[in-house]
């Protein structure tokens, strides 16, 4: 009997979070045949909003960004969801596990990437705790592994009274990193000049010195934090 595809769920707190830590391996997944689903937990514009009026609208105009982003990488299937920005840790915990047990239950993926357990973001940092939590290995769950991303101007601007973000894991992009910069380039808004490390230019040079941690022309870089072979 042929093994389905695999089955991957990207569970991210803002639009472009999923592209900066893992677009490139998102369309290495897709062109290999499997399922790729996308979480975006968090609106990702409103505290930076200066015009309350305005807000919905550039709300809805990120997500149609997100939406085009993730259409160049392969994305089966974009969720959106609506937590405040950058404001997690005003919302339950509970509640926040909850929606992704639900998300793992709809889309019952063998893989999951989502943020570092340090980030500066509180967004990403509850959504690590909370997929920690919905993802625990209990018996017939079939998660096999959970791995963590770098977000740059977030993942390496934390200070070091926190566990840094150290790679065990490389994922050969060469044949993919140039989609992720495409995708990214759906994200205007989101993104800024260079030398910024979130501009084009920062995120081109990390693909290319993750690769060459590795000896590859391009690679994103993951904290493999479990992995268990059924």
């Amino acid at each position: 009997m042929k093994k389905r595809n695999n089955r991957i769920l990207v569970i991210a707190a803002h639009p472009d979070d999923e592209v900066l830590g893992c677009g490139a391996t998102i369309a290495k997944h897709a062109a290999a045949g499997d399922d790729v689903f996308v979480a975006i937990l968090a609106e990702g514009i409103r505290s930076r909003a200066k015009n309350g009026s305005k807000v919905e609208a550039r709300i809805a105009e990120l997500n149609k960004c997100a939406e085009k982003a993730n259409r160049i990488l392969g994305v089966k299937k974009l969720v959106l969801k609506g937590f405040p920005d950058n404001e997690m840790d005003t919302v339950s915990q509970l509640e926040i596990n909850r929606e992704i047990e639900g998300l793992l239950k709809e889309f019952e993926p063998e893989i999951i990437y989502t943020h570092h357990a340090s980030d500066v973001n509180v967004d990403h940092r509850r959504i690590f705790e909370s997929v920690v939590v919905a993802a625990r290995p209990q018996p017939g769950v079939g998660i096999e592994r959970i791995m963590s991303f770098e977000v740059a101007s977030s993942t390496e601007w934390q200070l070091a009274s926190l566990r840094p973000f150290e790679p065990n894991w490389f994922v050969d992009v060469s044949l993919t990193w140039e989609k992720k910069l495409k995708a990214l380039e759906c994200y205007e808004s989101e993104m800024r000049p260079w030398p910024h490390a979130r501009s084009l230019a920062a995120i081109k040079a990390q693909l290319h010195w993750r690769g060459a941690n590795v000896g590859l022309e391009a690679a994103e870089a993951f904290m493999m934090l479990r992995n268990i072979q059924y």
